[in-house]
């Protein structure tokens, strides 16, 4: 697996809504702490009900998501989801496997808590995570 180089790694961060506010000095901290990791195809990236035990993002590959066994999404590059394993390692609402050999950005809690102890990059996450849960309680209301 080829490494994906820092600027195209911080493109992709950048995406991720928990981390837009973030500067790009605090995206760079944030990256040093992610994992590049290659799965095969059919790799269980997240068990329904299992603890959340990382954040993950697709660098390349798909995954589906499955609920109660039914898929019902799929996810490309650009994708994400655990971010609240971040903070918490409460049970996975869905499983998630890949379609694909697939290529991943992982944060796991332990490395996160070290950004969460910066008091401005702690404020940015929670700004950023707060916006999410608001924009899933309007997805859930609409």
């Amino acid at each position: 697996m080829a490494r994906v180089k820092r600027a195209k790694q911080l493109e992709f961060l950048e995406a991720v809504p928990l981390f837009t506010g973030l500067s790009k000095a605090d995206l760079t901290k944030v990256a040093r702490i992610t994992e590049q990791v290659a799965v095969p195809e059919g790799t269980v990236l997240a068990e329904e009900g299992g603890p959340g035990n990382a954040f993950y993002l697709l660098v390349t590959g798909r995954a589906a998501v499955r609920r109660k066994g039914r898929k019902i999404a799929e996810m490309g590059p650009g994708d994400f989801f655990g971010e609240v394993a971040l903070l918490d390692a409460g049970p996975r609402s869905a499983t998630v496997v890949t379609l694909e050999a697939a290529e991943l950005f992982v944060i796991h809690p332990k490395d996160f808590a070290g950004l969460i102890g910066v008091p401005s990059v702690a404020r940015k996450l929670l700004a950023g995570l707060a916006a999410r849960l608001r924009a899933a309680d309007r997805r859930i209301i609409d």
